[in-house]
């Protein structure tokens, strides 16, 4: 999309500049000068943010944008009666997850979400490494056949998982032990209620969703309660499944993002 094009189908869509910043996670500022035109040259990252948001499709279940009913791969079927067979007749590129026989679209992620991601794996993959730990770290995209039924198939952003019975070489056969989830505004409310309400009832043990646009991390300890904590972007936060001192420092994974976070 141009920025002529993104302008009329703001209108047409008619957002305001607070409603484009809240889903987009694009700062405020930055989206009152790109449409303005105070900015001549947006960053390429802000541009794709704001395209993403003016591209939804009217079809969605909370924030999620679900794959169309009229998709020829699914004719004669409704949200809620698809299976692992219709999941697996997908063209290999187009991405979605299944959850309780509803599709939902994966789009393409944001470069601060990548980030954030693989720095997480990366520290959980060390950690691991170090203790000569059975645990297996696991980044997306990687199939997770959560409920070992035919009605879900799920893609963590990043996880753990240390019963390497589950682990096959196609799908991981149940549920993780350790689930981050970085939050988008496709997926924050799939990722908030939808998949923390599947996560728990699966028997994911520990559950991060992680929000870049207000910087903080929510984590649920479902092994020992159901209450969320709230960690700052300054925060060391433990990984509960480890008990012998790992963390995740977010104040070293701000600093390696912030220069996405400049208003350009």
């Amino acid at each position: 999309m141009t920025l002529e094009e993104m302008k009329k189908r703001k209108k047409e869509l008619g957002y305001t500049n607070e409603q484009i910043s809240e889903l987009s996670g694009v700062p405020l500022g930055t989206v009152q000068k790109v449409f303005s035109g105070a900015t001549e040259t947006p960053r390429y990252d802000t541009m794709r943010a704001l395209e993403n948001v003016l591209r939804k499709r009217e079809s969605t279940y909370g924030d999620a944008v679900m794959v169309k009913e009229s998709t020829p791969y699914y004719a004669g079927k409704k949200q809620g009666e698809y299976t692992l067979g219709d999941y697996y007749a997908l063209p290999e590129e187009q991405r979605v997850e299944l959850i309780d026989g509803v599709f939902y679209d994966m789009a393409s992620p944001l470069s601060v979400h990548q980030l954030i991601g693989g720095k997480i794996y990366q520290i959980l993959s060390t950690y691991i490494e170090k203790k000569d730990g059975e645990c297996l770290p696991f980044i997306a995209p990687m199939d997770v056949q959560l409920d070992c039924d035919d009605r879900t198939m799920v893609q963590p952003d990043v996880f753990v998982v240390c019963d390497r019975n589950k682990v096959t070489r196609k799908v991981i056969y149940g549920a993780p032990d350790f689930v981050v989830e970085v939050l988008s505004a496709g997926t924050k409310k799939k990722d908030m209620y939808i998949k923390l309400m599947k996560y728990m009832n699966a028997g994911v043990k520990e559950y991060w969703m992680v929000d870049p646009s207000k910087k903080i991390v929510l984590v649920y300890d479902f092994q020992r309660d159901n209450d969320v904590k709230i960690y700052g972007f300054d925060a060391k936060v433990p990984v509960g499944i480890f008990e012998e001192g790992c963390q995740v420092d977010f104040s070293v994974i701000d600093e390696y993002v912030s220069f996405l976070y400049e208003e350009q």
